[in-house]
């Protein structure tokens, strides 16, 4: 495999900064460019910051060009607010940057979704990511690997109260070999998981990992 210029957009999350870091000490990563609403302290040779205003990407479109997009931004809807500002963020600003990054001729896209994501869901947050998955489908990627990890195990520094409380839950049945597909994964595992579904070059142009694929 020929050495990859990687963009990253949800660089500053949970999931996020695992991936940058892997990224940088990746042989096969020749460049990181990544995308971000606030400043970053964090330099790397190979690493590009670019602080943008999501709001008017196209400005940036001359920036949005390499070889592999990895797409794990998000919110939750107390971060965002409401749910108008979480679509926004998690629907409208993914679409929109992967979008250009299609037109703009990049050739793999990885998008980090959810457990049971349904454009037909009576629920919102599982609605939502259902309809941005089924977007993204029909952009003109030549790969698009979309994965649906359960409960994400995050660092110590950006866990929730009721993620703590969903992992404890979970883990309890897990001990009795119950809710096995809903096991926690740890944010650095899916990162490493992500990195490597993409160098495996699969000739397929579209595949969704399951929770048990990311297990």
């Amino acid at each position: 495999m020929k050495e990859s210029h990687a963009l990253v957009i949800g660089a500053t999350g949970a999931t996020g900064r695992e991936l940058v870091k892997y990224l940088l000490h990746n042989p096969l990563i020749s460049k990181v460019s990544i995308f971000v609403r606030r400043d970053l302290d964090l330099k790397h040779q190979k690493l590009t910051v670019h602080k943008i205003d999501f709001n008017k990407l196209n400005e940036y479109e001359n920036l949005i060009n390499g070889d592999v997009l990895f797409s794990v931004l998000g919110t939750t809807l107390k971060e965002a607010g409401d749910k108008k500002k979480q679509f926004l963020v998690d629907y409208i600003y993914q679409y929109n940057f992967a979008l250009i990054a299609s037109k703009n001729g990049i050739n793999h896209y990885s998008l980090v979704s959810t457990i049971g994501a349904n454009n037909k869901s009576f629920l919102f947050y599982p609605r939502m990511k259902g309809q941005l998955e089924e977007a993204v489908k029909k952009l003109s990627f030549n790969s698009i690997h979309i994965f649906q990890p359960p409960s994400l195990i995050r660092q110590s520094d950006l866990i929730r109260n009721g993620e703590k409380i969903i992992i404890s839950i979970i883990s309890i049945f897990n001990k009795f070999g119950i809710l096995i597909s809903l096991k926690p994964v740890l944010v650095k595992d899916l990162a490493k998981k992500i990195i490597y579904e993409f160098q495996q070059e699969n000739i397929k142009k579209l595949i969704i990992f399951k929770p048990e694929d990311i297990q």
